[in-house]
């Protein structure tokens, strides 16, 4: 198993935890998103991933590229694993619907190349581009949080770290280093603070990928 990752990339960051927490072996290939005009667009990683986005996962013949689907994958591929996914119809809705909030309808407009498009094509300057970036973050948490407050326990859903949490640790993470307060948002913060105390957490964070450096 290989995956196609970013360090800073948050969807990569997302699957990264995923196969940590599922304790799936696996190779990193290291895909500079920023590198002249990008590792992305080079024909051989088009083949892989015709978005030219990471991550990608090669599974044996399969490759998938969208973080949801892939986490969704190993969960079903690999049933021997702990789950990502709770046990019953309605708690899986449930981490879907909070997984997808993060993954539909915040992390999109603030992605990498939404921000570049803003700075580069629209001349807008980095202030604007912050107020961008923190109105959409705090729109989605808003939310967020009235929703995780009825379905959470020690994680997002219940006692055990899943694919909600997978979803919004490195959204977290993104917020803080565009200096977002989320300090407000008390079920988003003992939430993150509880995952990030797991080893399957620490080892996903940017900081500690070998493109990092």
């Amino acid at each position: 198993m290989r995956l196609y990752s970013f360090f800073r990339s948050s969807a990569a960051y997302r699957v990264r935890i995923a196969l940590n927490l599922k304790g799936l072996p696996h190779e990193y290939e290291a895909i500079n998103l920023l590198r002249d005009e990008g590792d992305q667009h080079e024909p051989e990683y088009t083949a892989l991933n015709p978005q030219k986005l990471v991550p990608t996962l090669v599974d044996g013949s399969l490759i998938l590229s969208q973080s949801m689907a892939i986490i969704e994958y190993l969960d079903e591929a690999y049933p021997e694993t702990p789950a990502l996914l709770p046990p019953t119809t309605m708690e899986r809705a449930k981490a879907r619907e909070l997984a997808l909030l993060i993954g539909c309808d915040i992390h999109p407009l603030n992605n990498l190349r939404v921000l570049k498009y803003l700075a580069r094509d629209l001349a807008v300057d980095r202030a604007l581009r912050n107020q961008w970036y923190a109105h959409w973050i705090q729109t989605g948490f808003d939310a967020f949080e009235q929703m995780v407050e009825k379905t959470s326990g020690e994680f997002c859903i219940g006692d055990a770290p899943g694919i909600a949490d997978c979803f919004l640790i490195p959204q977290v993470v993104n917020a803080q280093s565009f200096k977002v307060d989320i300090s407000t948002y008390k079920h988003i913060s003992r939430i993150f603070e509880r995952c990030q105390a797991l080893p399957a957490f620490m080892e996903a964070a940017p900081a500690n990928q070998p493109d990092a450096s």
